[in-house]
């Protein structure tokens, strides 16, 4: 398995890797993603599926599940402590990412990513299924150090706001230019102004990407976000419109790239763009 230069290749397999991994028992495939009618339609043998809202969210307010609530959703995926959980999903692992970040945020820290997600797994023909698994529940408890220094919230942005060093916003040039409010598959009606965080570099997280659905390598990595200024000796804060695309960006410069201070302001733009009397840039 080539590692592409990354920091961390560990937090990665490749399709062909899972593919001769499919009946590991002390793995868990979880599809994750916000329309699970593509689970239904067809997954990859063996995973469970996760809805990205119902599942890693409470039920009120806006805010994801707490380590209890994580673990209790870990157990009935089967997770034991000897487990190791490979996230895949649509849009380039969109969501997957997002549940990664989450994962690690609460302290769950055996967790990788499938490179290129269902998009290479389908072009490559490899087998998908529509029989579901139940896999036996498990008494699991998170019990690694949560790292709530991955995360970013209001204040912290408004602080950043005034040089704006470090903001990344990945959202569509489209997005970013106040055109859209939301990529043009999806409603237009997230936040109340649109726009983005003034000074902040508009680097999409597309970018990132091969066509396969792949993470770039390294160097290209590091030539994509050096080149907006956006460098590993200060902190980074990366976001998007609910952060999805954003834990996308996180996990390339935290994960592949090795950057050690790089938060998921995942109130992103659906938070900012509806406050009263932030700045906000169009254009």
């Amino acid at each position: 398995m080539s590692t592409n230069g990354y920091a961390h290749p560990e937090t990665l397999v490749d399709t062909e890797w899972l593919a001769g991994h499919l009946t590991d028992r002390t793995l868990r495939i979880i599809d994750v993603d916000e329309d699970t009618s593509a689970y239904d339609s067809g997954h990859i043998p063996g995973s469970v599926g996760w809805n990205w809202t119902t599942d890693l969210h409470t039920e009120v307010g806006r805010e994801y599940v707490d380590r209890v609530g994580l673990a209790e959703l870990l157990g009935a995926a089967g997770v034991a402590d000897d487990t190791t959980v490979v996230l895949y999903g649509g849009n380039n692992n969109w969501f997957a990412a997002y549940a990664y970040w989450v994962l690690r945020l609460r302290g769950f820290e055996k967790a990788k990513l499938l490179d290129g997600g269902r998009k290479k797994w389908e072009l490559e023909s490899r087998p998908m299924t529509r029989e579901t698994v139940d896999h036996p529940r498990t008494s699991f408890e998170v019990t690694g150090p949560a790292h709530p220094e991955i995360r970013a919230l209001r204040d912290e942005v408004l602080a950043k706001e005034e040089t704006g060093i470090g903001l990344v916003d990945v959202r569509s040039p489209e997005e970013f230019r106040g055109e859209k409010l939301a990529p043009p598959h999806l409603p237009q009606e997230q936040a109340q102004v649109p726009g983005h965080i003034p000074h902040a570099a508009n680097i999409p997280w597309a970018q990132a990407a091969n066509d396969d659905g792949t993470f770039k390598s390294a160097a290209q990595l590091r030539d994509l976000y050096e080149a907006k200024g956006i460098t590993p000796d200060s902190e980074v804060i990366a976001y998007c419109r609910i952060g999805e695309r954003s834990s996308h960006t996180w996990f390339a410069l935290h994960e592949l790239l090795g950057y050690p201070d790089v938060k998921n302001y995942d109130g992103s733009w659906t938070e900012y763009g509806s406050l009263v009397g932030v700045p906000v840039e169009m254009g």
